[in-house]
């Protein structure tokens, strides 16, 4: 057995464990669980600690049970919140549950054949059939009040200014993860349950049930919440989540977030983020810390866990895109680009719609860039940019007498015009 919590512990993911934990992972296999909040059809990077943490017990030798909460999304976890959440009905948290499991096999392997194989479940699945009067009766009965409201999540929320206190619902939300914790315990033989730090109180309150109800041991790990080193909120962007879906996030979005990481995050991001071992990281930071204009430590953890999270094909294509805009590019670079990505490398660059009809007669340089665009003030100043040789069509230099025709369109629609190296503009043919 590789031993877990010394890998954890030096790639800064070890928070807090109870005692005996590193102990009872070193006799043998065992299963552990995290649990996943289903009220997306996708996970986002705040959710890749702890899909990391079952990640690295796998490969420990250990057996991952990812949760999926289809009954404690019903109520929402008050962990960390100010308000209630909107609760889902079942058919949409089902539909999420599968969106989880196929990103969540991007990391976990579910069915190698081997005793180690992952396993989803939802906890849905057994709370369903539980009356109310039988969960106070069979579990209320174990954990007293006393013992639930000494939890932080519930003193912060009934306590915290400017709440509106904490419904009965969210207050059994505590209960309802640990009787989780419980019946995996019975069912599956799990001993363990890892999470954030912020999900020390439910966990641990599983601990609890299962020694009062099953007279058994079990124990709990967790791990640091992220941060940035400037303050910000890790995992978020300008708008809004970064998320695992390249529907919601593209691949060269998502790639970019990881590339304009700080020194500093950077070099605490690419050991919690990657499964590159210490030896290699070491090499890296030392590289980087050579020559920090290279970003040998962004460029390398941005690989990582782009091809990680989507594949290597998209990778590739968030690098040439990345190259499109920052680097020395051609129009056969431009044209590699799917649009989706292309439209992404160039957001909020400003365009102008011209018809087909112009592209077909042929568009003039001084049509593309003053009379038919506005992009320069005048056609004057078009006429200057263009014998101060400063206009660039696809990326190649173009004189007055150029003509903009279908053999320049990327996509079948766009034209990029660039003057000097700093302002660019797009047609967009309609």
């Amino acid at each position: 057995m590789k031993n877990l919590v010394e890998e954890l512990r030096w790639r800064g993911m070890m928070h807090d464990s109870m005692p005996g934990t590193e102990e009872h992972l070193i006799e043998k296999m065992r299963s552990a669980y995290v649990g996943f909040d289903p009220t997306a059809d996708s996970l986002h990077i705040g959710n890749l600690v702890p899909i990391m943490l079952l990640a690295h017990l796998q490969r420990s030798g250990h057996r991952p049970v990812a949760l999926v909460g289809g009954a404690t999304g019903m109520i929402g976890d008050p962990s960390g919140k100010s308000s209630e959440r909107n609760l889902l009905d079942e058919e949409t948290l089902r539909h999420n549950q599968e969106c989880v499991k196929s990103q969540l096999s991007q990391f976990l392997d579910f069915k190698s054949g081997k005793e180690n194989d992952a396993v989803l479940v939802n906890n849905y699945d057994w709370m369903k059939e539980i009356s109310f009067l039988d969960f106070i009766r069979d579990v209320g009965k174990h954990i007293t009040v006393n013992y639930m409201m000494a939890k932080d999540s519930v003193k912060n929320r009934i306590s915290g200014e400017g709440t509106e206190g904490m419904s009965f619902t969210e207050f059994t939300y505590q209960l309802v993860q640990g009787y989780d914790f419980y019946h995996l315990y019975e069912e599956m033989q799990c001993t363990l349950q890892m999470g954030g730090s912020d999900q020390w109180g439910n966990i641990t309150t599983g601990t609890e049930l299962v020694r009062r109800k099953a007279g058994g041991k079990a124990y709990a790990l967790t791990c640091p919440l992220i941060t940035k080193s400037d303050g910000s909120k890790f995992g978020k962007s300008e708008g809004g989540n970064i998320w695992l879906d390249a529907k919601r996030t593209s691949p060269y979005k998502f790639y970019q977030y990881w590339l304009n990481t700080s020194d500093e995050d950077a070099e605490k991001y690419i050991k919690i983020f990657t499964f590159l071992d210490k030896a290699e990281i070491d090499s890296i930071i030392a590289e980087h810390k050579e020559a920090p204009h290279q970003r040998a430590l962004q460029k390398r953890l941005a690989k990582e866990v782009t091809i990680t999270v989507h594949n290597e094909e998209e990778y590739e294509n968030a690098v040439t895109a990345s190259e499109v805009l920052f680097g020395k590019s051609t129009a056969d670079d431009f044209r590699k680009l799917n649009e989706s990505t292309f439209l992404d490398v160039f957001d909020g660059v400003p365009q102008a719609e011209v018809s087909m009809g112009d592209i077909d007669t042929g568009l003039d340089m001084i049509g593309a860039l003053a009379a038919k665009t506005g992009f320069l003030n005048s056609n004057g100043e078009a006429r200057r940019a263009l014998k101060e040789n400063s206009v660039s069509v696809n990326k190649e230099k173009v004189k007055e007498d150029y003509t903009i025709t279908e053999k320049d369109l990327i996509n079948g629609k766009y034209v990029i015009l660039n003057k000097g190296k700093k302002n660019t503009y797009i047609i967009r043919v309609v």
